[in-house]
C-alpha cells in the first residue's frame, strides 16, 4: 500500500498489451510514418521548457488532456462501446513516463524527457492507425497527430475528426506552455 501511496508501481495491469491493434514490439511504432498519412501539426513557443515538459510527462490519467476533457472523455466512451480500451486504464505513474507504458488509449513508443520527446501510438478502435507526437526544438514545442487511413472508412474517420483538432490541440498547447 506504500508503493501505491507513493506511486512507486513498478507495472501493472494497465500496462498489459491487450489491444487487437497493437501487435508485435514497440519499437515497430517508433518510426511515425509519412507516406500515406495525414499529418496534423501544429508549433507553439515555449516560455519555460521545464515547466512544459512536466507538463506533457504528466499528461492524461487523473490529469487529463488539458483541454476539452469531455472530448476525451467521449472519444474514449466510443472506443469502449466499439470493444476498445478507452480511457479507462489511465497511466501507471502522475510525473514518469517510459515507453511502453498505456496512457489512456494509447501506449507510449517513445519517451525522453531530457530531449522533450514524446511518441504515442493509439490503441483505441479506429480505421487506421495514429500517433500523437510531442517535441521541444529551440523553444518550440512541436505537437503532431498523423493518421494511417485503412481504406475509404479511414479517410471518413480523418476528415470527420479534423475540426475538432483545431480547436483541441491549439487549447492543449496553450495549456502545456
Amino acid at each position: 500500500m506504500k508503493k501505491i501511496s507513493d506511486d512507486d508501481i513498478i507495472s501493472s495491469w494497465k500496462d498489459s498489451r491487450v489491444s487487437g491493434q497493437f501487435k508485435g514490439n514497440v519499437s515497430q511504432y517508433l518510426k511515425v510514418p509519412k507516406k500515406g498519412c495525414y499529418i496534423d501539426r501544429r508549433k507553439r513557443a515555449v516560455i519555460n521548457r521545464e515547466y512544459t515538459i512536466a507538463r506533457i510527462w504528466s499528461i492524461g490519467g487523473e490529469t487529463g488532456w488539458y483541454y476539452a476533457d469531455w472530448l476525451w472523455e467521449l472519444r474514449g466512451f466510443i472506443d469502449k462501446v466499439f470493444g476498445g480500451v478507452g480511457t479507462r486504464r489511465g497511466r501507471t505513474h502522475k510525473t514518469q513516463i517510459h515507453a511502453g507504458d498505456a496512457l489512456d488509449f494509447w501506449r507510449v513508443v517513445y519517451a525522453d524527457k531530457k530531449k522533450g520527446k514524446l511518441v504515442l501510438y493509439a490503441e483505441m478502435k479506429l480505421p487506421g492507425e495514429a500517433w500523437l507526437e510531442f517535441k521541444i526544438i529551440n523553444n518550440t514545442l512541436y505537437q503532431a497527430a498523423t493518421f494511417k487511413p485503412h481504406g475509404l472508412m479511414g479517410r471518413l474517420y480523418w476528415y470527420a475528426v479534423l475540426p475538432f483538432h483545431g480547436f483541441i490541440f491549439d487549447g492543449m498547447l496553450k495549456k502545456l506552455i
